[in-house]
């Protein structure tokens, strides 16, 4: 299990000492990572921030420059439409226009090259173009493009029937990317009623499943029961969370949840699957306890119950001690476990989930290049890429310059 991650040997707190000027810092004999630990958090995140936008610059070269206008994977996991994503982000922070203008061009050729997908949501699905599409015309302010892409993702709205209901490919990818356009469009973008049947369809789907495994709601994917946040039930909950639900539906995702607690592993960590409850091997966000962990801090802030947070917290004991993967991205690396303390840190204040975050992020900053050009470290399979690459490490450093507004991308809202 150890060959999956890196152990954890940082400090469990530094504290953080005083500017000092760069010939000093030159001099500092101590480790480069430990240097970095006890930065003041300032100096710290402008450094972060500028590692951030060059490493913004790299994406952009070798998944837009290099290809030239000809989209072949166009969605947000693995493809273009990641970068994109990543420039809107970058905006966000710095307001360079350049980095808006060309996160528009390159939406419009993920969108061209969509046409062809059945799939329906933010991640993987054309759904995601049109709302990424429409959000970046909104802040272009052009609003013939804004309306173009609203009309384009509400012919999405009727569903097939056969749609799985997990986040990647099914009905709860859909209802994340109505989300997205109700917070950064406006409410009611996508009327309640559209959302609400979407919403009943998944309920209706996972009470027949659960039924049969003494949980209230339960989902199939390629015939496995995952619990993760990728295909499984966390992902599933915590689009349900961000919805208006009667107070039965909501009673189901409650107990949804203390289910998956009551039968998570000694160590804290969860199965991947009901199939997988004797392998405690997986510690990422879509399978284990980081994605599960993001859910459940939701779940402590929508229904105030302490036991979400007390199992929050354990899981991020988990990405603490076994979390720095052999890996960069979002999906299955460190730059994804990261969004555990920086999620626990908005909810609770708690400056010792900072200092992990903090810490991850040092991790990768100091050392991800040189495991990566040693083969210790996988760049991953679209090593570019946000979820899967080094777009994912991008996007974390940008939300570290704001750390408790940090929102694990194309999940947390």
């Amino acid at each position: 299990m150890a060959d999956r991650f890196f152990p954890n040997q940082m400090p469990y707190l530094v504290e953080e000492e005083e500017e000092r000027d760069q010939g000093t810092l030159a001099l500092d004999s101590r480790d480069s990572l430990l240097r970095l630990l006890s930065m003041p958090l300032s100096a710290l995140f402008e450094r972060l921030k500028r590692a951030a936008l060059d490493l913004k610059e790299t994406v952009v070269l070798k998944t837009w420059g290099s290809i030239r206008g000809c989209v072949r994977d166009f969605t947000l996991y693995s493809g273009t439409l990641g970068t994109a994503f990543l420039l809107l982000k970058s905006y966000q922070l710095t307001r360079n226009r350049n980095d808006l203008n060309l996160c528009s061009e390159i939406v419009k050729a993920c969108y061209s090259a969509s046409f062809q997908s059945r799939d329906v949501t933010f991640i993987c699905g054309r759904a995601g173009v049109c709302a990424l599409g429409a959000v970046a015309a909104k802040h272009l302010g052009d609003h013939e493009l804004l309306s173009y892409y609203l009309a384009q993702f509400k012919e999405q709205i009727k569903l097939p029937k056969d749609l799985p209901d997990e986040l990647l490919y099914g009905r709860a990818g859909f209802l994340w990317a109505c989300l997205f356009l109700n917070k950064f469009i406006g409410d009611e973008t996508i009327p309640s009623n559209h959302i609400d049947v979407v919403m009943n369809d998944i309920f209706k789907s996972g009470r027949r499943l659960g039924a049969r495994l003494s949980c209230p709601l339960m989902f199939e994917w390629y015939s496995e029961n995952y619990w993760g946040a990728a295909h499984g039930l966390a992902g599933i909950m915590h689009v349900l969370l961000h919805l208006k639900l009667s107070p039965g539906q909501a009673d189901e995702v409650k107990h949804t949840l203390k289910y998956m607690i009551k039968y998570r592993f000694p160590s804290g960590n969860y199965p991947s699957s009901e199939q997988d409850r004797n392998r405690d091997h997986l510690v990422h966000w879509c399978h284990g306890a980081p994605g599960i962990a993001l859910t459940l801090v939701k779940a402590a802030e929508v229904f105030g119950d302490d036991k979400f947070l007390e199992a929050a917290v354990e899981a991020a004991e988990v990405v603490w001690n076994r979390g720095l993967l052999k890996r960069v991205g979002i999906c299955h690396g460190i730059s994804g476990n990261t969004y555990v303390f920086l999620s626990l840190y908005r909810l609770t204040g708690n400056k010792v989930f900072l200092y992990r975050a903090k810490a991850f992020a040092c991790f990768l900053l100091d050392r991800a290049h040189r495991l990566i050009s040693e083969g210790q470290m996988h760049r991953g399979d679209n090593p570019y890429s946000l979820f899967e690459g080094l777009g994912g490490m991008a996007y974390l450093f940008l939300d570290m310059f704001a750390p408790a507004d940090a929102r694990f991308p194309a999940y947390e809202l």
